[in-house]
């Protein structure tokens, strides 16, 4: 008789077994996705100064909420891996014409060049000069999104494409890009420079390249001739003092690392005949050993290590690092500097932040401006699932450059009237 009355009861056991599964896995899709988080605008570290208070209201992005998608636009890793998987949704084809420079040791430099698509709305001649993010280069959809968003804007761009990095250009040197070299981003601005003797500069860095163009303008005086403004978004401005983050589970850091340097394994190993060839005269510290470390690589600082830093004759990874990051070259920038990163970055860790708050906290050229969200050079906007094809990274950094060239336009107006007051004195 007990049996009996027990026995209708078991379905009702199994119902609850299945809404606590139910249950567990919402949880654990909320928490992944960080549903919970909220929107806001981005965190601004500055001075107040004529220049910023003209930036917040010329720049509406700076102070507006950013939006991601509502489904998975809060997860920075889900930003990071659709920005690496695909670049960018519905990508434009802007076209543009590639030139080769001959640098000194023979390396063969290309860029790609872009001309405005429209007058800019100062009516002046502006161009971007832009260094992309680790092996990247112009035809890298996220490149090619923002070119046609600058280009209908009234701005040339000019797009430097890492050495080695573009599979149909080979080596005629036996060295490849590295972390910090300027060489390439330097000849391809001078080349902007002599060929449009009236342009003014622009210069953008993504992640890496943002360490690359933020250490060519502190590396000289001269280097910040003629430019307006520099934006750098998603760099993380000390190399030596990302590799220990870098190796970290946290934030599966240890796992990007990985994969990037699995990637870096490819286009180094497609160059193998000029970089480790028994007739090339490649530097003396740079052995058929480290070829064979190579393959067993894991992680972007045993490639660094056993085959970038030798490039260039330094002594230690150590030395590299320290030497190639911009973060000794920041406060010698002069011009408006923009740092762009974001608070769920995957691949900057949190602790790397302190350099460009800190930075901004003393000078009044900088801006840092921090979203809760985007990811590692995602910034994707959409509504529910499916994002724009514009990214709120490119519309601040185009908006912030107008602004500053706004900005350049009314201070020289202002010194042609007083110059003429001065003269009826």
């Amino acid at each position: 008789m007990s049996v009996m009355l027990e026995t209708p009861e078991l379905p009702a056991v199994f119902d609850g077994v299945k809404l606590a599964a139910v249950a567990a896995v919402l949880y654990v899709i909320v928490r992944c996705l960080n549903l919970k988080s909220p929107t806001a605008p981005p965190e601004l570290i500055y001075q107040d100064s004529a220049l910023s208070r003209f930036l917040l209201k010329s720049c509406p992005l700076l102070t507006r909420e950013y939006i991601p998608p509502l489904i998975w636009g809060k997860s920075g890793h889900i930003q990071t891996a659709l920005y690496g998987k695909m670049g960018r949704v519905r990508s434009p084809h802007p076209y543009g014409h590639r030139k080769f420079l001959t640098m000194p040791d023979g390396a063969t430099a290309t860029f790609d060049l872009f001309e405005p698509q429209s007058e800019h709305c100062t009516g002046e001649d502006v161009t971007m000069v832009i260094c992309p993010g680790i092996a990247n280069h112009s035809e890298k959809q996220y490149i090619r999104t923002f070119v046609d968003y600058a280009q209908k804007n009234g701005y040339r761009c000019a797009v430097l494409n890492h050495l080695g990095a573009l599979p149909n250009i080979e080596l005629t040197s036996p060295r490849m890009f590295t972390y910090g070299c300027t060489w390439e981003f330097g000849a391809m601005v001078n080349y902007i420079k002599k060929t449009y003797p009236q342009t003014q500069l622009v210069v953008v860095g993504f992640s890496l390249g943002g360490n690359i163009v933020c250490k060519y303008l502190g590396e000289s005086q001269a280097n910040q001739e003629r430019v307006l403004c520099c934006v750098s978004v998603c760099q993380g401005y000390s190399a030596l003092r990302a590799q220990e983050t870098f190796m970290q589970w946290d934030q599966c850091r240890r796992f990007y690392n990985f994969l990037m340097a699995d990637n870096m394994k490819k286009i180094i190993l497609s160059h193998r005949q000029v970089l480790f060839g028994d007739n090339v005269k490649k530097p003396q510290s740079l052995s058929d050993a480290d070829l064979s470390k190579l393959y067993t690589a894991t992680s972007l600082m045993q490639i660094d290590d056993n085959v970038m830093r030798k490039f260039h004759g330094y002594s230690s990874l150590k030395e590299y690092y320290e030497e190639e990051s911009c973060l000794h070259y920041l406060h010698r920038i002069y011009v408006p500097l923009l740092l762009v990163n974001a608070a769920d970055d995957p691949l900057v860790h949190e602790s790397l932040l302190s350099i460009p708050r800190a930075l901004s906290e003393k000078r009044e050229n900088v801006m840092h401006v921090l979203p809760l969200h985007g990811g590692h050079l995602g910034f994707f906007e959409g509504s529910v699932l499916f994002p724009e094809p514009l990214t709120w990274m490119d519309k601040l950094v185009v908006q912030y450059a107008n602004a500053i060239c706004q900005w350049e336009k009314t201070k020289s107006h202002c010194s042609d009237t007083e110059q003429a007051v001065s003269g009826q004195e």
